[in-house]
């Protein structure tokens, strides 16, 4: 029996996702993919893989899963979550060996949105369209449920189970910095200098195509907003909707749209967004050309020193059952009938 990943229990929001499939845009599909595109990073870094390989994106909460056929190397990144292997609790953050028969339980977020599991080899479910994202809003794969089975690649990777990784939290809101849009400059220079002065909210209202922002004070308006032609938009860009209010796209949004975009996000910080829950705190910042570039030069190579930033992970003692069996102490004996008190 070849290896698998089965999904004995699914939280509402679970999706198999990569990067996503860029270039289809003039056939009507946007770029989709993890809502947290270092969590794919994440996970690829602790398991010591391509961070091209397909997870499973769990929306607040997980499910079980069960091994089958052989073990499976695992990590798990991206929003905390509770969770154990055979009723025993493991790091988040980390990797782990889940044996053949053993249940993966993972519960409610504690912080953030997004989490992710990652499987030694990734999952390997058919590719459409050159991805094997689950992209719902075009009609690209189905949501998971209890049931299925998940075919796992072959695992290549050489890191060793039992692994860490330091991440910053990004799971709380926060300042992330823009950039000018195509409709900026139509925003009156009073209410980009408001717009910058202002803590933003998460809305109750958002999913993969994007996340509505709530705020006190006017709504943000364009000059001649009405007579904006639909186009192209893209991940990152901030919508002012008919009502003024900031809607920041994600990667599963639509591919055009005609409502004005005051600023779009830098695409390394697009994952505060996707991962601040709904109260959260949120803050907008303008940078200049030279700086997002300088950004965006400072994320490629946090990603790049990914994999030689794991580490090993220092257990708790009181989530080891068997730690009297360990020999904690070395080289100590009571030898020669001597007293070893």
């Amino acid at each position: 029996m070849s290896r698998a990943l089965v999904v004995r229990q699914a939280g509402p929001g679970l999706s198999v996702q990569d990067l996503g499939r860029p270039g289809y845009l003039d056939q009507g599909v946007s770029v989709g993919g993890a809502a947290d595109r270092l969590a794919l990073a994440e996970g690829a870094a602790l398991l010591g893989q391509p961070g091209n390989l397909a997870a499973i994106e769990m929306a607040g909460i997980g499910g079980i899963f069960e091994a089958e056929g052989g073990s499976l190397r695992i990590a798990l990144t991206g929003a905390p979550m509770q969770a154990s292997i055979a009723g025993e609790p493991v790091a988040w953050n980390a990797s782990h060996m889940l044996h053949r028969g053993q249940k993966l339980s993972i519960g409610g977020a504690r912080t953030g949105s997004y989490g992710y599991l990652h499987v030694g080899g990734g999952i390997a479910a058919r590719p459409v369209l050159g991805s094997r994202s689950v992209h719902l809003t075009a009609g690209l794969g189905e949501a998971l449920a209890a049931g299925d089975r998940l075919p796992v690649g072959k695992d290549s990777g050489r890191t060793e189970t039992g692994m860490t990784l330091d991440v910053a939290d990004r799971f709380q809101g926060g300042t992330v910095r823009v950039v000018p849009s195509v409709q900026t400059a139509r925003f009156a220079p009073e209410d980009l200098a408001r717009f910058e002065a202002t803590q933003f909210r998460r809305d109750m209202r958002g999913n993969r195509m994007g996340v509505r922002m709530t705020f006190d004070g006017p709504p943000f308006a364009a000059q001649d907003q009405l007579s904006i032609l639909s186009e192209i938009i893209v991940p990152g860009d901030i919508q002012a909707t008919g009502d003024g209010t900031p809607f920041v796209l994600l990667y599963e949004c639509q591919t055009t749209g005609g409502y004005p975009r005051i600023a779009t996000v830098l695409p390394s910080e697009l994952n505060v967004i996707a991962q601040a829950r709904p109260g959260d705190p949120v803050r907008f910042r303008f940078v200049t050309r030279e700086k997002a570039l300088a950004v965006h030069r400072a994320a490629e190579a946090h990603l790049a020193g990914l994999p030689g930033a794991i580490r090993p992970l220092i257990r708790d003692p009181r989530d080891i059952p068997d730690l009297l069996s360990y020999q904690l102490i070395g080289g100590v004996t009571a030898g020669d009938g001597e007293d070893p008190q």
